[in-house]
């Protein structure tokens, strides 16, 4: 149980740490604003999967409060992780066809048309 505790505190100053080096402020050598830091409130921006993880972690303590069972539910942020990995990097690259073979087409396409247009004539 204590290492669940441990747990859920290095998710927490993980969390903080990592939102706070995105929103920090970048500063030329004069004083002037390099960058203004990441907006945290942006939608589908990694701030929001943090606050994600920071909600599910205290809900998660809330919980186990009642039963230590409610830990299990902490997988639901690694089975996230997978599925947003899915949906945005390795099902558009499996999916993705190559660009020789319907080149190919195009071009057997291209000549059907011309002997056609030839024909014509």
């Amino acid at each position: 149980m204590a290492f669940l505790l441990l747990f859920a505190l290095m998710v927490y100053v993980g969390s903080y740490r990592s939102m706070a080096t995105m929103a920090k402020p970048a500063f030329a050598d004069d004083g002037s604003l390099l960058d203004g830091g990441i907006d945290l409130n942006m939608e589908q921006g990694m701030a929001e999967h943090l606050k994600d993880v920071i909600l599910l972690t205290a809900i998660v303590q809330v919980l186990s409060t009642l039963s230590s069972y409610f830990w299990c539910l902490w997988l639901l942020a690694p089975a996230r992780a997978l599925h947003l990995l899915w949906v945005n990097v390795l099902g558009p690259w499996f999916s993705a066809e190559s660009a020789a073979p319907s080149e190919e087409v195009n071009e057997k396409k291209q000549r059907r048309q011309e002997r056609r247009q030839m024909k014509r004539f």
